[in-house]
This record gives C-alpha cells, sequence and structure tokens, in this order.
C-alpha cells in the first residue's frame, strides 16, 4: 500500500496521511497540492510533503480525491522554512500553510467564487471545457457560489481543477471578502478588581459578603 502526509491549511499539529495508489506514488512529489476529503463531508486543498508506505495505526487512511498540479508549488527549501517559521512562532504548518499560499491555492468545499464580468468569455471558449462552461452557467441568476454548491451542479467531487482553470483564465475569482467578513467568536471572562489583590483585602470582601443578605 502507498500513502502521502500532507499539511492542511488548517491549525493542528502534525500531517494527515491518505492512501494513493501505486501511480500516485510515482508521481507526487513534496510541494504538489492534492484535493482531500476531511470530515464527512468537507474537500481541502492540501499540501503533499512525503511519500512512503508506512500505513498509519491509529486511523484509516482515506483516499486522496485528486492531484492539482503538475509539479510543485512550493520547493523543499520554502517547506524548510515554514517548519521553521512554524517552530519559531510556536505556531502550526497549517497556520503558516494558509498565511503563505494565495487563496486561489487553498481552494476547499467552503470557499466562495465569484465571476469576473469584466471578462468576456467567448475569447477563452476554446479553453473552457464542458464543466467550465457549466459552472459559467451556473452563475445566472447567482452572485456567488460555494465550491460545495459547483460539486452540485456537475454531481461530482472532482472540481477544483475545472475552478483553478477560470480562475487562470481570469473568468472566476475566490471572494476575499468574504474571508475578511470573519468574525472570531469572544468568550466573556470575569476578574477580580485590583483592589482586591491582597490577601487581606480578599478576606475583606469574603467576609463582607458573608454577611450580607442572600439574593434569590
Amino acid at each position: 500500500m502507498y500513502f502521502v502526509d500532507v499539511i492542511l491549511p488548517i491549525p493542528v499539529e502534525n500531517a494527515f496521511t491518505y492512501r494513493i495508489s501505486e501511480t500516485e506514488y510515482a508521481f507526487i512529489k513534496p510541494g504538489m497540492r492534492l484535493a482531500v476529503p476531511f470530515g464527512k463531508s468537507k474537500i481541502y486543498t492540501a499540501l503533499a510533503i512525503s511519500v512512503h508506505q508506512i500505513e498509519p495505526r491509529i486511523y484509516e487512511a482515506k483516499e486522496i480525491e485528486q492531484i492539482l498540479d503538475e509539479t510543485p508549488v512550493v520547493n523543499l527549501a520554502q517547506l524548510n522554512f515554514w517548519k521553521w517559521m512554524a517552530q519559531y512562532y510556536m505556531c502550526t504548518l497549517g497556520d503558516v500553510m494558509r498565511a503563505a499560499l494565495p487563496g486561489a491555492f487553498l481552494l476547499e468545499s467552503e470557499s466562495i467564487i465569484k465571476r469576473i464580468s469584466k471578462t468576456p468569455i467567448e475569447p477563452h471558449l476554446d479553453a473552457i471545457d464542458e464543466d467550465g462552461l457549466a459552472i459559467l452557467n451556473a452563475f445566472e441568476g447567482n452572485s456567488i457560489l460555494r465550491i460545495s454548491e459547483v460539486m452540485q451542479v456537475l454531481n461530482k467531487k472532482k472540481v477544483l481543477p475545472s475552478i483553478n482553470k477560470l480562475i487562470d483564465l481570469d473568468l472566476v475569482a475566490l471572494d476575499q471578502e468574504i474571508y475578511e467578513a470573519y468574525k472570531p467568536k469572544l468568550v466573556k471572562y470575569v476578574r477580580l478588581a485590583p483592589a482586591y489583590n491582597e490577601e487581606e483585602k480578599m478576606h475583606e470582601a469574603l467576609d463582607e459578603l458573608s454577611r450580607a443578605p442572600k439574593q434569590r
């Protein structure tokens, strides 16, 4: 059996292992992008870091969806630099990967694309395949599309190469505004007022509270 270790653009410490065929084993090089399943239904763009024949022990490796590149988009020197950055800044390789690569290189099932209306389709008809035309037609009446919606339109999971082709032709673009609109979830905490940091003051406050009338 053959396997590939990949980095996912999510904040997790370890690489993930996926199963590949013998042909894919001979073709995949470190730094190439792969579309891989993650969780129950998500698809992520992952980055290959090594191929091997060691089966993971704690989980059953899933098969990759497809290979997205003919040649590596990240070289070994850059990968080593990413590892150094992750150690130096005490973050994960997934964090470094998401920060280092352009958004269009990291398409995933929840990514959102939009049509670039200023670019006419006609000059590119010879370069657009049937799937690409179906994606462009799906924008009629829709200003944006999720990658998961494109999967439904084409009735298949392997849609990233067609979308990447349309991005290369400047016919669609990743909607960066959606990602910039993200707001982190905030959690409220209470803390002791500075005046009560001293043990004596703390005891006085506790004594006062113990004498206070009970509230319902």
